[in-house]
C-alpha cells in the first residue's frame, strides 16, 4: 500500500507542477478578491465591496479589525470600509488568502477526515498569530509577511485533502503509513504549485521552503526561523506531521533564549492577548 500511496502523491505532485491545480469554486471567489486588491486603482470602496459579496471573508475582516493587534484605541467597528482602511491592504489579502486555504478543505471528504482538516487549520491559525507577534516582538521582521507566511505553510497538505476523496482509503491506517511517502519532495512539488496559483510574494515562499528543510536557527533571525519558531510553539500541532514529534524549541529548552534585553519566554507571556485575539479572528 506505501508503493501505491506514494505513486498516488506523485500523480497529484506531477498535476500540479504542471499547472493543474485546480481549486473549488469558493475558494476561487476569495482569490478574485486578492487578485483585485493587487491592482494599484483599487479603492478602499472597491475593495469593500468585493469583500461585502464573500460573507466569510467580509467577517475575518472585521473580527481582524477588532483584534487587540489592530485595535489599539479600543474602538470596535462594523464596516467593512472602516475595517479595511484599519487593516490594510496587505492584511485583508492575507485573510482572502487563508478564506481560499481554509476553502481547500471544504471539498467532500471522508467524515473522520474532516476532523482532521479542522486541526490542520486551528494549527495554522495559531502560527500565523504567533508569526505575527514573534516577528515585530523578537526577529524584528514585517510583522504582516510573518503573517501571511503562516496561513500559507501548509497549502500542501490542505490541497492534498481536497483531493483526498478521489482516492479512497489513502488516509486509512496509521499516519506514518503514508506520512512518509508524502512528506518530502511530493509535498514540496505540490506546495510550490499552490503557492504560485495563490500569488505568494518570494519572501514567504522562502519562508516555506525553509520550514519544510525544517532547519530552525537560534536565536530565530529570519523570516524562514520565524515560521518555524512560530510552528513549534503552537499548541496545536498540525496532523500531518508525526504524533511523536517533539517541539524542537521545548526539547532544547530555547524558551528562555535570550532576544535583545529579553526572552522568548517573556515576550509570548507578554504577547498572549494578542495572539490569542489574532487567532481567534482567523477562526471560521
Amino acid at each position: 500500500m506505501v508503493i501505491e500511496r506514494r505513486a498516488i502523491f506523485q500523480r497529484i505532485a506531477a498535476e500540479a507542477e504542471r499547472g493543474a491545480a485546480v481549486f473549488p469554486t469558493n475558494a476561487e471567489v476569495a482569490l478574485k478578491v486578492q487578485r483585485a486588491l493587487d491592482d494599484p486603482d483599487c479603492s478602499v470602496a472597491m475593495a469593500a465591496k468585493l469583500i461585502m459579496a464573500e460573507p466569510l471573508l467580509a467577517t475575518r475582516v472585521v473580527a481582524m479589525a477588532n483584534s487587540v493587534a489592530y485595535n489599539r484605541s479600543g474602538r470596535e467597528i462594523s464596516d467593512i470600509g472602516q475595517a479595511v482602511s484599519r487593516l490594510g491592504f496587505r492584511i485583508v489579502r492575507s485573510l482572502a488568502t487563508a478564506v481560499a486555504v481554509k476553502q481547500l478543505s471544504a471539498a467532500p471528504i471522508e467524515p473522520r477526515f474532516r476532523d482532521m482538516a479542522v486541526q490542520l487549520w486551528e494549527h495554522t491559525a495559531h502560527v500565523a498569530s504567533l508569526a505575527h507577534v514573534i516577528a515585530r516582538r523578537a526577529t524584528r521582521l514585517d510583522p504582516e509577511a510573518a503573517f501571511f507566511a503562516g496561513i500559507v505553510h501548509e497549502v500542501s497538505g490542505f490541497y492534498l485533502m481536497s483531493r483526498a476523496h478521489e482516492f479512497p482509503g489513502l488516509f486509512d491506517g496509521e499516519a506514518g503509513n503514508w506520512m512518509s511517502a508524502w512528506k518530502g519532495e511530493c509535498e514540496a512539488l505540490v506546495g510550490r504549485a499552490v503557492l504560485k496559483k495563490l500569488g505568494v510574494p518570494e519572501p514567504a515562499q522562502n519562508a516555506v521552503e525553509t520550514y519544510w528543510q525544517g532547519y530552525l536557527a537560534l536565536p530565530p533571525v529570519s523570516l524562514g526561523d520565524t515560521l518555524l519558531l512560530a510552528e513549534d510553539l503552537a499548541p496545536v500541532t498540525s496532523p500531518l506531521h508525526s504524533t511523536e514529534r517533539e517541539s524542537r524549541v521545548a526539547a532544547e529548552g530555547s524558551l528562555d533564549v535570550k532576544l535583545g534585553d529579553t526572552s522568548l519566554s517573556e515576550i509570548l507571556k507578554e504577547s498572549a492577548e494578542e495572539v490569542a485575539s489574532l487567532t481567534a479572528s482567523l477562526k471560521f
